[in-house]
């Protein structure tokens, strides 16, 4: 089994990537959509998330408020820390279950946004970083996802910075062309992590 991080920061095209490598024959683990399920509504995730920040973070229906609970955390440090004490460690559980359960030559690609931050790195029989320079982030979250430039910026400043991503990579897929560009990088990269898991 090749074990593989994929991270990138936000707006790098790194959800492009992922289902790329998919279609190639990867088996992933979302880190974010795992650390959605473990917050779900009925969860003791959401219990200890109500608990720790109020009920004021959710929705009529009892769901998680992620807006509210984004902004909240994207501006406060403190907060961000508190609320990754109580979701980091159930994904981890999450993580290890998914993993138990690939093939033995599986590339198993570990999606993980934060995975800078989480100084889990080094755990990865590979790192591939996607990149795209700041504006580019900025540009794609201001005219695709509708945000200000203050909250691109933010988005951006909350995490680790390109330089500190970099400095993980084994691989470095760049996302500055069009998608086809884009493949065929990740054909390649995917082609030698393949080499390495047989």
């Amino acid at each position: 089994m090749m074990r593989v991080g994929l991270t990138g920061g936000v707006a790098s095209g790194k959800s492009t990537v992922s289902a790329i490598l998919v279609e190639l024959g990867a088996v992933l683990i979302d880190a974010d959509v795992l650390a959605r399920e473990v917050v779900a509504r009925g969860t003791p995730g959401l219990e200890a998330v109500v608990a720790e920040f109020g009920t004021g973070l959710l929705t009529d229906d009892g769901d998680l408020d992620r807006p509210a609970m984004g902004a909240l955390v994207f501006t406060d440090a403190d907060a961000r820390a508190r609320l990754e004490a109580i979701v980091h460690p159930l994904v981890f559980e999450r993580i290890v279950a998914l993993e138990s359960q690939a093939p033995e030559d599986a590339v198993v690609v570990h999606d993980i946004p934060l995975l800078a931050e989480s100084g889990r790195a080094d755990t990865f029989d590979a790192v591939l970083v996607v990149h795209a320079p700041h504006e580019l982030q900025v540009a794609r979250m201001t005219q695709d996802r509708g945000w200000t430039r203050d909250e691109a910026e933010a988005r951006i400043a909350a995490q680790a910075s390109s330089e500190e991503r970099l400095a993980l990579a084994t691989h470095v897929i760049d996302n500055t062309g069009s998608t086809d560009d884009l493949r065929c990088r990740v054909e390649v990269v995917y082609a030698s992590l393949r080499d390495g898991a047989a």
